[in-house]
């Protein structure tokens, strides 16, 4: 049995937008409303966490989850797009290189950061994408964003010009910009040659679905989505009486014997599924999203 509501792993093929793959679960799934947390480039492969129906309002969740990244950097070789899919604009010799030196290098790149987006990037400014501009010649300026960079570990391949990488940030970090400023940092230019998401959060691509795989799985009945409390393990949780439910669902605030020490928490019924995410508000706890009664529950 498959259900429109939860989460899906999906890993990303190469040379589709995350946008595509949306699209593909939605046919797939006989669902319209489905959502991703963290896009991925065309070139990039791996993990990208899906929701179905009511659950898209918990993306924001997996949204700021910390990202791992592997792939590797092309050494001397610059394009416009900082990655693979970009023109050459630039080629410089590369330094003799040492993986002790390398390392010293993205160990310094660790921590809290300012980073500028590319121009070829999906971002608006003014309204308008910046790839859009970008293709027609115009560089704007960008805020830089903050970020942190939490590891960064580097190794030699055979090929001195081509450098493997690992990588754990923050979500919204651009991980072309960081292996360009690495180039530069050892002293030539360079651009990500491969790029694959292999964990968001706790959520890893190991545990993930191809599109092919996914489509055998829901035909055959085979249960693909996990459940919405999926989005919100992170969370305190509570477990609600009854009456506390229909309070809830009545978009009233409840009052709660336990002191949390968020101010968010996750609120489920009696069987364990999440029927709403609280705030606090003064001394109560008001619903701040409500999910669907589900079949089974006391209340349906």
């Amino acid at each position: 049995m498959t259900t429109s509501n939860g989460l899906i792993l999906v890993d990303k093929p190469q040379g589709l937008t995350s946008h595509d793959v949306v699209a593909r679960v939605r046919k797939i799934m006989g669902e319209r409303r489905v959502g991703h947390a963290g896009t991925l480039d065309p070139m990039a492969t791996g993990l990208l966490v899906l929701a179905l129906g009511p659950s898209t309002r918990l993306l924001r969740f997996a949204q700021g989850e910390r990202k791992r990244y592997t792939g590797t950097v092309r050494l001397g070789v610059h394009t416009d797009s900082l990655d693979a899919d970009g023109a050459v604009t630039l080629e410089m010799p590369v330094p003799s290189l040492d993986a002790e030196h390398a390392t010293l290098v993205a160990h310094d790149m660790l921590g809290p950061q300012l980073q500028t987006p590319p121009m070829v990037s999906a971002l608006k400014v003014a309204g308008q994408r910046l790839h859009v501009l970008a293709r027609q010649g115009v560089e704007v300026e960008r805020e830089p964003r903050a970020i942190t960079i939490h590891t960064f570990e580097v190794r030699a391949s055979e090929d001195e010009t081509l450098w493997e990488f690992d990588v754990e940030c923050t979500t919204g970090t651009y991980v072309r910009v960081l292996l360009s400023d690495f180039a530069q940092r050892l002293g030539t230019v360079g651009h990500l040659s491969a790029l694959r998401r292999v964990s968001s959060g706790k959520h890893h691509v190991q545990d993930a679905f191809d599109l092919e795989r996914l489509e055998r799985a829901v035909q055959q009945g085979e249960r693909v989505v996990s459940a919405p409390l999926s989005f919100v393990e992170d969370l305190e949780r509570v477990q609600l009486s009854v009456d506390q439910e229909r309070r809830i669902r009545m978009g009233q605030r409840i009052e709660l014997e336990h002191v949390y020490a968020a101010n968010e928490i996750a609120a489920v019924d009696g069987r364990g599924v999440l029927v709403a995410i609280l705030r606090a508000r003064d001394e109560a706890w008001k619903p701040e999203l409500v999910l669907p009664v589900e079949p089974g529950s006391q209340l349906g």
